[in-house]
């Protein structure tokens, strides 16, 4: 039971769930895959002695890729200062609005996007909240409130006290509790498709009408791509920003998507994915917008559309 390839097995196994706890820490699926691809590479490089002496490979590798993801959070902020315009955290596809038929090849190495659990704890208007966090509020509330670890635990993560970990998640949480809690998904994908309705016809009543007067859409472009480098605010600027977009843009197709598990709109020319919106919604009228336009950003989605004849 205690032998080395139980372990090696059992650190294997790990890997998903390592992911969804690194992506939720980052906010990037690259990253999220990186931080976990080193701390394997720590894993293996343990002598037999050392790996033999870890009753948990699990818990090891998570307080190992939760301290990576620690550091990495700390120097995205000197690197954020760089990014041109606003950095929005990277959206997540839903494999089986792509693939309805075939699917992909279930033998074939996973993604690491499809291994990413679709919750609410990915939603974007969550992950936003917690880029507004330090990076010890966000290991600990992520690691104690979503996938319910002890404070002891997350102690040795932060090498703070368990009573100063409670303390971070709780001052994180308070961060959270002035988010209203979601709409209902039918409630939100009603909203989302009246909103696609009316870019598509260029009814900038109908539009003004279902966003709210004190709305925002925030674009990341990463500086690859044109738009706006600074949030847009209020609902009639931002009709008036997608209809200048619709009539710039002919030939754009949009989609009603999941993003992050939450109905979205995904906008595709000439079978290119070129940008991915999602929404916040409140009292039926949009609140939030957030329009990833980085490609490198949308490189999961371009394979998923790639794969959708």
């Amino acid at each position: 039971m205690g032998s080395v390839r139980a372990g090696t097995a059992e650190a294997a196994d790990e890997r998903r769930q390592l992911v969804n706890v690194a992506y939720r820490l980052l906010g990037s699926v690259t990253d999220a895959e990186d931080a976990v691809q080193d701390a394997y590479t720590r894993w293996y490089g343990l002598p037999q002695d050392r790996q033999e002496e870890i009753l948990s490979p699990g818990a090891w590798l998570t307080t190992v890729t939760s301290r990576i993801c620690l550091d990495l959070l700390g120097s995205a902020r000197a690197r954020r200062e760089q990014y041109v315009g606003a950095w929005l955290p990277e959206p997540l596809p839903d494999r089986t609005e792509w693939n309805h038929s075939a699917g992909a090849d279930p033998t074939g190495p996973a993604d690491p996007a499809d291994q990413i659990v679709l919750d609410e704890s990915v939603a974007m208007a969550f992950l936003v909240v917690l880029e507004s966090m330090t990076p010890a509020e966000r290991v600990a509330l992520v690691l104690h409130d979503i996938f319910r670890y002890p404070f002891a635990e997350i102690a040795d993560v932060l090498g703070r006290t368990p009573a100063a970990c409670k303390q971070l998640a709780a001052s994180a949480r308070r961060r959270v509790g002035v988010a209203r809690a979601p709409v209902t998904g039918t409630g939100r994908a009603e909203v989302v498709r009246r909103v696609k309705e009316a870019w598509e016809t260029k009814d900038i009543a109908a539009l003004v009408g279902l966003l709210d007067p004190a709305a925002v859409m925030t674009a990341d472009g990463g500086g690859l791509v044109g738009t706006v480098l600074h949030p847009v605010e209020g609902g009639a600027r931002i009709a008036q920003y997608m209809i200048a977009i619709a009539d710039k843009a002919p030939g754009l197709e949009l989609l009603e998507r999941s993003v992050n598990g939450v109905p979205g709109l995904v906008a595709r020319r000439a079978g290119t994915v070129v940008t991915v919106a999602a929404f916040d919604v409140s009292d039926e009228r949009v609140t939030r917008i957030w329009a990833v336009r980085n490609p490198e950003k949308l490189r999961p989605w371009t394979q998923q559309a790639g794969g959708n004849h």
